[in-house]
């Protein structure tokens, strides 16, 4: 696989998903983004863990950055993204390796270690808020569903709840347009907000509970982030037997949203 942007391609049936691959003999670590987002927002451009020695890898989810739509309006269920997943594995021939998430790209990496786990050396989670069941209130995620489709990415800017910190508002804003822009497939990330908070990762949280390999839950403030409850990565703390814990200082920006922070504390979890 030749290294540099865009270089990972994995055909299934006739959909492409596009990453990158850093190459390198290393331990795998496999990048999953979160909803709206695409591979570039969960390391931030951070190379700390490739100059680690990691093989680094990532991939742009159906529908998101620059990979191919799903076929229908409703194929981005968890368990479409897990299919997704085991493909793009097997497409690199990893029997198994390092899963780092953020939000549903942890949701998703936690429902690989509670299905297959021995496809998962290690895992880390950054800001979950899945809590193993549909979402209750499918309507707010239609709102920025319809906001997006019709509004473009300050369409879904409006509809989402914002900061009550004006400085901090302003930061967000400038972040979340410039990541909504990225996407070839802009509908199709609408239909994914449509879709994948429709579904379940896992069989509630108890389901955690099944998780044995070692996993980093990176949780945040609720001051920067009321998107990814901190109450909630403790909920996954609590439930992951011998789960380690991480967070950014009170007041600060949160960790999964700095690169190098974040990079620096999964090498010091990896290296345990």
């Amino acid at each position: 696989m030749n290294s540099g942007e865009d270089a990972l391609r994995v055909q299934i049936g006739d959909r492409t998903l596009v990453g990158d691959d850093t190459g390198g003999d290393g331990p795998p670590i496999l990048l999953l983004h979160g909803l709206t987002a695409t591979r570039r927002y969960v390391l931030h451009g951070s190379r700390t863990l490739e100059r680690a020695g990691y093989r680094i890898l990532s991939y742009d989810s159906r529908g998101h950055g620059a990979s191919d739509p799903a076929d229908g309006q409703t194929g981005y269920a968890y368990a479409d993204l897990g299919d997704d997943l085991h493909a793009v594995m097997d497409g690199l021939g990893l029997d198994s390796a390092i899963l780092v998430g953020h939000s549903m790209g942890g949701h998703l990496a936690a429902r690989m270690a509670i299905t297959a786990p021995e496809r998962v050396d290690a895992l880390v989670l950054g800001a979950p808020a899945h809590l193993g069941r549909p979402s209750h209130d499918p309507d707010r995620w239609d709102r920025l569903a319809d906001g997006l489709e019709f509004g473009g990415p300050e369409g879904m800017w409006d509809a989402l709840e914002h900061s009550p910190d004006p400085e901090w508002n302003a930061k967000v804003q400038t972040v979340v347009l410039q990541r909504l822009r990225r996407h070839l497939h802009p509908h199709a990330v609408a239909d994914a907000l449509r879709a994948t908070p429709r579904s379940a990762a896992f069989d509630g949280l108890d389901a955690l509970e099944a998780i044995r390999c070692p996993t980093l839950v990176i949780g945040t403030h609720d001051r920067f982030d009321a998107e990814h409850p901190l109450a909630v990565a403790r909920e996954y703390e609590a439930r992951i037997p011998g789960a380690m814990f991480a967070i950014e200082d009170e007041g600060t920006a949160p960790l999964t949203w700095r690169g190098g922070a974040l990079s620096k504390a999964i090498a010091a979890f990896l290296h345990g």
